[in-house]
């Protein structure tokens, strides 16, 4: 080869460069990778940097960007290239981090406990209680063990002499585990030679320590001689960090739950599932603490737990980290650590921390407006949430605002020492062979454990997005690495990944599913069949509006009727439309309805509403989805705003809800292939069964409600309803005359063998209702009734009916003759029946309210 990488690799410019040391030379522990990559060709390369993006892209792995516009599905971001650690290095360094995570700690126990800091004057007065941080209702809280920081991580980065510094410190919900490991996965596979070869250090140890951590510290853990239950707590599927949320429930064996899920009964804890509710001994948290209890903490708060607080006072529960732990990651403590060291653990600070200067205090004020260039000006307390300021990059009139700001309120700002961020080597993916520099840091994490703080080996390296960039952000274009920490010794093969599966350990069925992640497989099902048959409807009305020229006929305005009656259609303009009863609006303004039918999401009963709703179960419950299954929901709401952003015409919106019926129908493919038949499944259909059969009900109920005229008029009118009920294939194949009132009723109310018939839906929900009544027990509704009753008895009422009252020659205009109207009274029935039903099972298996939520498990 004519030249390796490093004769275009850019110089350090005074950053300490990972991989190469002074003068050049690459560094002894890079040495192996450096040649193997030196010598791999374009297309190993090519091929590697594919199998990275496939892999991100096939485990579903995101961070989501608020504002962004991929919204969810911003895909993560990882360079192949690992920074590479020594032994001997990474033993001080994770000395220096179980240190200061035990610092944090002690200083947590101190300022919610006796305060000792505060009154000897190691920390000011006004640097806590200013802090927003500070929980006051959680004074006096005591912790199992006094250990407060359960899962601690550390920014750090390093000086251009070699050393590393603390940048900030994560105690609240520290975030990037689960990247770790992940990264870990993917880059181990690229390299697989290397990483064995050098002995890099397993993360699997690190997070048995974990496991074992909490169920430790868990109040009454064992009790009854059953594992306590832990669950990890998320704010909730639009979380930044929410598929590391859900990838380190699976890996731990966590249930992931959010804070409805869980809920406080005397004390104590209890998740929602769908055999009752079961005691939570302890809960690993993902969200901020004023977040996690509406009662004491921060009252508007939807995601946290109502009385969780309590609880934890009474010592019924463990919160890890404890409540009112983000204190401590006020910038401006670092500047008191190393005197609070000196006290509480009598021993120096291992690790410094970037020079630190609390602008509270009167000289830290007076330096930091002499060295202002010198210095980076950040908020002292999370409420105060702006980008850092480096002083070199004021002049004139913006310094001399800054300085009246620090001036004005100094309390609130804390100014950094400059720091040069070390340099590391990532791959361009713009050039087949390049390496690139690029700003570095690490996040290294530590657990608490009976025997003190144990570190992860290896952590969360990020680069920049660019050469020249002062902060590593990765909401700024910035992207992550694998940290490899190699092993002078024999390196660990424990994992938590079972090496085989014995006939003892074999799982089925879905009874550990959660009450939200039911309620919602039981809601997707419903806004399924309820964009599929609102899509119908719409199709049903525009085909006639198209096909009569835009003059609306007789069965266009029963249909028109219908559609009103249900709320599936917005108001009429009365400034646009003509008020006589026929034509029922101009042309123009019938087609404008329709559309906004279609397309506006501010119409509650639209199909634009509908896919909203629908995208919204489905990203609740996406861990349980396909892959395929989610891509054609996203596809469908996709689809749907490219057109309306098209501005369609009535043709043009015809073509999109053909599509969209094409959509439903793989929807409900993907339900009855692709689905699990387990609990969750049968409450997904249900859900299904329950909205057609209440959709079908009511359409047919207010058809035959209409006057015997309007039903009667041409045989149109009985065609757009064989067509609403998608049975117009099934009638032609039975019936070669045109349709007819008594075998459509027939077909489309008491046919169970016709799957878009009522009776059949009614059967169907029955059949599923009493599994499940069977399967997890209490198959009573509040009543003390199964929940069949009802629709046992009007499926009855309906088996009765008697045909013969609707022949034509008997029915006619049905003047004298109310088989219309009785049967209309039935199945208006059946439509309330329906909603009740589903308020019950609510009750019942969802929320766990009233005289149905008697059954609890403690473990």
């Amino acid at each position: 080869m004519a030249r390796t990488l490093l004769s275009i690799y850019p110089d350090s410019a005074g950053r300490y460069d990972e991989m190469l040391a002074a003068g050049g030379a690459v560094r002894p522990h890079w040495q192996a990778f450096f040649s193997h990559l030196d010598a791999a060709s374009p297309e190993q390369m090519r091929a590697r940097l594919a199998f990275v993006q496939r892999r991100i892209q096939e485990n579903g792995v995101t961070y989501n960007v608020y504002a962004d516009p991929k919204g969810t599905d911003r895909p993560w971001e990882l360079d192949p290239l690992p920074l590479i650690i020594p032994a001997d290095e990474w033993r001080q360094l994770a000395a220096a981090v179980a240190q200061r995570a035990t610092l944090l700690n002690a200083v947590l126990a101190d300022l919610y406990g006796p305060q000792d800091l505060l009154a000897s004057g190691l920390l000011p007065p006004a640097l806590v209680y200013g802090h927003g941080g500070f929980l006051w209702p959680c004074r006096q809280v005591r912790q199992p063990g006094d250990t407060f920081l359960h899962f601690y991580a550390v920014d750090l980065a390093r000086s251009p002499d070699g050393r590393w510094w603390a940048i900030a410190d994560r105690t609240q919900a520290p975030s990037g585990a689960g990247y770790s490991l992940e990264n870990r996965l993917i880059v181990s596979r690229v390299f697989p030679d290397l990483f064995r070869d050098l002995k890099v250090e397993h993360l699997a140890g690190f997070f048995r320590s974990v496991q074992e951590s909490l169920a430790h510290y868990a109040p009454d853990s064992g009790e009854g001689g059953e594992p306590p239950l832990i669950v990890l707590l998320t704010p909730g599927p639009y979380n930044e960090t929410y598929f590391e949320h859900a990838y380190l429930a699976r890996y731990l064996g966590f249930p992931l739950v959010e804070g409805p899920d869980l809920t406080v009964r005397g004390e104590t804890v209890f998740l929602k599932t769908l055999t009752g509710l079961k005691r939570v001994h302890a809960i690993l948290r993902r969200q901020d603490d004023d977040f996690c209890d509406p009662l004491e903490l921060r009252g508007d708060s939807a995601l946290g737990v109502p009385g969780l607080l309590q609880a934890v006072r009474a010592g019924r529960v463990l919160v890890a980290n404890a409540l009112g732990s983000g204190v401590v990651e006020s910038g401006a403590l670092p500047g008191f650590l190393p005197a609070i060291c000196e006290r509480l653990l009598g021993e120096p600070l291992q690790m410094p921390s970037v020079a630190t200067w609390w602008c509270g205090e009167a000289p830290a004020l007076k330096y930091t407006s002499e060295h202002l260039d010198q210095l980076v000006i950040k908020a002292a307390f999370p409420g105060r949430r702006f980008d850092p300021i480096f002083g070199a990059d004021l002049k004139g009139a913006q310094r001399e605002q800054l300085l009246a700001r620090l001036q004005a309120e100094p309390q609130a700002y804390v100014a950094q020492e400059l720091v040069q961020l070390s340099q590391a080597p990532t791959w361009s993916r713009s050039h087949e062979r390049r390496l690139l520099a690029r700003p570095a840091g690490l996040r290294v994490y530590a657990v608490a454990t009976p025997q003190g703080y144990r570190v992860m080996p290896g952590g969360l390296a990020r680069v920049a997005g660019g050469a020249g960039a002062r902060v590593i952000s990765m909401q700024r274009g910035g992207a992550s690495k694998d940290a490899w920490v190699l092993s002078d010794e024999p390196v660990s093969t424990f994992s938590l990944l079972k090496p085989s599966i014995g006939a003892r350990d074999v799982v089925r069925g879905g009874r550990s599913l959660s009450s939200r992640v039911v309620e919602n497989l039981f809601w997707l099902g419903r806004y399924s069949e309820r964009c599929d048959h609102t899509s119908r409807f719409l199709r049903v009305a525009l085909t006639r509006l198209i096909d009569a020229g835009g003059e609306p006929g007789p069965e266009l305005f029963a249909a028109l009727a219908v559609g009103e009656a249900m709320g599936l259609l917005p108001p009429r303009d009365e400034a646009g439309e003509q008020a006589a009863a026929r034509p029922p609006a101009l042309p123009p303004t019938l087609a404008e309805r329709l559309t906004r039918a279609v397309f506006d999401d501010a119409w509650d009963t639209g199909l634009a509403a509908g896919l909203k709703r629908l995208q919204w179960s489905a990203t609740q419950v996406r861990e349980r989805l396909s892959m395929d299954h989610w891509h054609a929901i996203n596809r469908l709401n996709h689809d749907m705003q490219a057109s309306k952003e098209s501005r369609p015409e009535p043709g043009e919106t015809l073509a999109c809800l053909d599509q969209a019926l094409l959509s439903c129908a793989s929807l409900a493919g993907f339900t009855m292939d692709n689905m699990t038949r387990d609990d969750g499944w049968r409450f997904h259909v249900v859900g299904r069964r329950l909205e057609r059969l209440h959709f079908l009900a009511s359409a047919i109920a207010g058809f035959l409600a209409l006057e015997g005229k309007d039903r009667s008029q041409g045989q149109g009118g009985l065609e757009w309803l064989l067509e609403l009920a998608d049975s117009t294939i099934t009638y032609r194949s039975r019936y070669l005359s045109q349709p007819e009132l008594l075998p459509v009723i027939d077909l489309l109310v008491l046919d169970e063998d016709n799957p878009h018939s009522v009776a059949f839906q009614a059967q169907v929900v029955g059949r599923y209702l009493g599994r499940l009544q069977q399967s997890l027990g209490g198959g009573a509704g509040e009543a003390g009734a199964p929940f069949t009753d009802d629709l046992e008895l009007l499926l009855a009422r309906l088996r009765s009916v008697d045909l013969s009252r609707f022949q034509g020659d008997v029915c006619g205009d049905c003047i004298g003759c109310n088989a219309c109207e009785d049967l209309a009274a039935v199945l208006w029935a059946l439509a309330a029946a329906v909603r009740e039903l589903s308020d019950r099972l609510a009750m019942r298996y969802f929320t766990h309210v009233g005289d149905v939520s008697h059954q609890t498990v403690a473990a």
